[in-house]
């Protein structure tokens, strides 16, 4: 006898949040790059690219901290996902919020700790967006 393979659709990441989360991605990455050609050629208008692009990344991971935290409040009690989710998204929100603040400097003055904390900001959001993407699936069986 054959036995049917229960399929129940495994979601540990709500769409809308993993929209925000994956669309502040590419804008903290512009952020690194922009830091990365203000550091080969010290042309400040990369900088302010840096800048606007961090900030809107804030904007993203602000929205998806807010969803991780109702996430939080709504999991079942033995699921992992919904605390991992929003402690990484907390610490990247933070960190990011500190990028912000160095990039609100002068030029000259971001520099390297604008750059450090881009490239810490940034692996972290793809570990982020690799965890929360990683674990969709469609289901298993029994």
């Amino acid at each position: 006898m054959a036995t049917q393979a229960e399929r129940r659709p495994h979601r540990p990441i709500h769409p809308l949040q993993a929209f925000l989360t994956a669309g502040a991605l590419p804008l903290f990455v512009g952020g690194l790059l922009s830091d990365l050609a203000y550091s080969s050629n010290y042309q400040i208008q990369w900088i302010n690219f840096a800048a606007w692009l961090i900030a809107g990344a804030m904007v993203f991971t602000g929205f998806a901290l807010l969803g991780a935290l109702i996430g939080l409040v709504r999991a079942r009690p033995r699921r992992g996902w919904p605390l991992l989710s929003f402690l990484l998204l907390l610490v990247v929100f933070v960190l990011g919020l500190i990028n912000s603040f160095v990039h609100a400097r002068d030029a000259f003055g971001t520099m390297p700790q604008g750059l450090i904390l881009s490239v810490i900001v940034t692996v972290l959001a793809i570990a982020i967006v690799w965890i929360g993407f990683s674990s969709l699936r469609v289901g298993a069986t029994k």
